[in-house]
């Protein structure tokens, strides 16, 4: 969250990104945080945490969906190396979230693949929908990036780090309009 601070004063370190640090991890690596966030172009989490080289592990999904190849992917760091921190980022204006509330809404299949992305966010469609929203898409997003964190909270092979205070997973959104990072739900008590 403090490099969160500086993307959004525009105070930026740039840790991390010299021959120096790339030579130091070419045998090994130990990132201290893992980050589940959107495809979309306007939130590199690199960047939006001013962070650097061997600092994360990041995968980006359309809508934060997750299946057994992501979710393996997020447990690659805390199971074999001990990343403590997990951080599921949605964002403001998700492109992919309201394709699939439109989708879900009239009933019409998106092309290809990307119905298996609208399937995935369903859940959080369904939440939406119960709980009315002067703006869906976003209380959509929001529902799927916690819905997302308490999966992983739970997931078999992470619930005894969570269990054990030795993982934290955390909800986050991100703000489009000032850079900012909120956190959801999950943060580490400390």
């Amino acid at each position: 969250m403090t490099g969160n601070r500086r993307w959004i004063t525009g105070a930026l370190q740039h840790p991390d990104r010299d021959p120096t640090r790339r030579e130091l991890l070419a045998t090994k690596q130990k990132p201290y945080g893992v980050v589940l966030s959107c495809i979309d172009s306007r939130v590199p989490p690199e960047l939006v945490f001013d962070t650097g080289l061997g600092d994360l592990f990041v995968m980006r999904t359309g809508g934060q969906a997750i299946g057994p190849v992501v979710t393996g992917s997020v447990e690659y760091g805390p199971l074999t190396g001990g990343t403590p921190l997990i951080v599921v980022l949605g964002h403001q204006r998700c492109g992919a979230v309201e394709a699939a509330y439109q989708a879900l809404k009239d009933g019409k299949p998106l092309p290809g693949n990307l119905q298996a992305i609208v399937e995935a966010l369903r859940p959080a469609y369904e939440q939406t929908t119960r709980e009315g929203s002067a703006d869906p898409i976003e209380a959509m997003t929001k529902h799927q990036v916690m819905l997302t964190a308490d999966a992983l909270r739970g997931n078999g092979g992470l619930e005894p780090l969570v269990g054990e205070s030795k993982l934290a997973v955390v909800a986050a959104y991100y703000s489009l309009d000032t850079g900012q990072v909120e956190v959801l739900n999950g943060a580490p008590v400390s």
